[in-house]
């Protein structure tokens, strides 16, 4: 069973639709990727599943049964991280654990234990007296993490957990979201950093236009998107009419023209029969161009990733 579901999401601010209809699940143990341009309802729908915004229509599960904001009980379920810093500057991290710990009816001996614990975790021990106003950004992003482990949640939402934060600290935090991951918790993970999402989530919803675009896993997601090989050659115009349906003409890495030979293209009349073999294209490719008497100058491969994927689905405009 699920931990989380979010069942045909709407939420709109006056005539601004900013979620349509989004539906994911979230099981235990997982780390869901949420990915979407900014302006594409990916906020508003983790407010929602924490709790923090009514929807318009549709539904969060939580555990089974339906979630309410308001229901105290539900809300000791979730563990959030908000973009924004949701400390005390003039606390100490003790202070700052200890005081959300109290919120979410942790006291006692319980709550100096869970405290220690969280500090190790998120490494400040050492730092664990100093007022956090003067701690660093990445100091600042692992107390607002440990912030949310204090009283065990079973789902981990987290908004952007890294940004502007050194790599030591954000190495660290990504171990402290795989270390919760294996300990049966169930994460969300909304992030602009492709690499982290491609390195830590099993699978990755893709949002944009308040809708869910694509839901799967990472494998899956990249299947169907083939490696692409950048021919450079000193004379595109000409080497591309002898290569016509083999190969497009494009730009390689550093902007340049050049031909693109995609693995994955059946729009062209050579390439229609998907078992073609790349390497017998490749080679016709290169006689046909020798034949014309132009020079490739190299060959490069860009692989599949998110990113690559990430912009087919929902394009290169800039977003405000």
């Amino acid at each position: 069973m699920s931990l989380l579901e979010a069942r045909r999401l709407k939420k709109s601010y006056g005539s601004h639709v900013a979620v349509s209809d989004v539906s994911f699940s979230l099981l235990a143990g997982e780390v869901l990727g949420l990915l979407g341009p900014n302006g594409a309802g990916k906020s508003t729908t983790m407010m929602m599943l924490a709790g923090l915004l009514a929807p318009d229509a549709g539904e969060v599960i939580l555990g089974g049964l339906p979630f309410d904001g308001r229901n105290r009980d539900g809300r000791r379920r979730l563990g959030v991280v908000p973009q924004d810093f949701a400390i005390y500057p003039d606390l100490n991290a003790i202070e700052n654990l200890q005081f959300f710990g109290r919120l979410y009816g942790l006291h006692g001996r319980e709550l100096t234990a869970r405290c220690d614990e969280v500090l190790e975790r998120i490494g400040l021990v050492e730092s664990a007296k100093r007022a956090s106003g003067g701690y660093s950004g990445g100091m600042k992003r692992r107390l607002n993490f440990g912030v949310a482990l204090m009283h065990r949640p079973s789902v981990l939402i987290l908004d952007e957990p890294t940004v502007g934060v050194d790599p030591q600290s954000r190495s660290h935090l990504l171990d402290c979201v795989r270390d919760q991951a294996r300990n049966g918790v169930g994460v969300i993970y909304a992030s602009h950093y492709m690499e982290e999402v491609q390195s830590i989530c099993q699978r990755v919803a893709i949002v944009d236009h308040g809708r869910v675009l694509a839901c799967d896993s990472i494998s899956n997601l990249l299947k169907g998107l083939a490696a692409d090989l950048i021919l450079y050659v000193d004379d595109v115009e000409r080497a591309a009419a002898a290569v016509a349906g083999l190969a497009r003409v494009g730009t390689g890495s550093d902007g340049l023209p050049a031909l693109i030979l995609s693995s994955g293209d059946s729009s062209n009349s050579d390439a229609a029969n998907e078992r073609t073999d790349i390497g017998e294209r490749l080679r016709t490719i290169l006689d046909r161009i020798h034949a014309t008497g132009a020079k490739v100058l190299r060959v490069e491969t860009q692989q599949t990733n998110l990113e690559r994927l990430f912009l087919d689905l929902t394009g290169n405009r800039l977003r405000d």
